[in-house]
């Protein structure tokens, strides 16, 4: 993190528990990126450690490599997906570093988008700085190969932006989103709004395409 970053994090504490965005489209406002796209550091920072601490981990499939999908400007962030060969996670990175309000390491907060309220973890890496993730998919082993992850990744975003999904979904977060995807269920800093049971695969395609698709 830079000295400047630092700084305007101590003018601006973090906020803690949970927060609604102010709408759920995809950022229109004028304020300038002072971030570039985090999309090729992701991809740098989770192939090491995919080379260095994963390779024989049981959760791995082997058919998948890493690739950051779709990332975009959303509001004061940047939002995209992060396919692994062990987890696919949406991911909020800032993008206006004065507007980026951390939270701790396994804390969550509450983002409102058009298909629904999502849970993110905190997370913090040396390289990537601070970063929140919520989990889609972990392990990986129902995709037969990167296209298939890719387009379901593809899929999400899509999804995620759809008004026709939010009786479908209000996904929360399972775990802290670390970069080597694994740890104990994550303590919430506030209480989560309340929301049903629902399967990733309903947010992704609906109960009639899971009914098309088999269990």
């Amino acid at each position: 993190m830079t000295d400047t970053a630092a700084a305007e994090l101590q003018r601006h504490p973090p906020a803690r528990g949970a927060v609604l965005a102010r709408r759920g489209e995809v950022d229109t406002d004028p304020l300038p990126a002072c971030r570039p796209s985090p999309a090729v550091a992701l991809e740098r920072a989770f192939q090491s450690v995919l080379q260095r601490q994963m390779q024989d981990m049981p959760m791995l499939n082997r058919a998948l490599s890493v690739e950051a999908v779709g990332f975009r400007p959303w509001h004061e962030h940047w939002l995209g997906i992060m396919v692994t060969p062990w987890f696919m996670n949406l991911m909020l990175l800032p993008r206006v570093s004065a507007n980026w309000q951390p939270i701790a390491e396994r804390e969550s907060r509450h983002y409102v988008f058009p298909a629904g309220v999502f849970e993110f973890i905190g997370g913090s890496d040396p390289v990537l700085g601070d970063y929140q993730a919520c989990s889609l998919f972990s392990p990986m082993f129902e995709f037969a190969d990167q296209g298939g992850a890719r387009a379901t990744a593809v899929a999400a975003l899509e999804a995620l932006f759809d008004t026709a999904s939010r009786n479908h979904a209000e996904v929360a977060a399972p775990q802290p989103a670390n970069l080597a995807g694994q740890g104990d269920p994550a303590p919430s800093a506030a209480p989560a709004p309340a929301a049903r049971a629902v399967s990733k695969r309903d947010f992704l395609f609906g109960p009639a395409a899971r009914a098309e698709r088999g269990p």
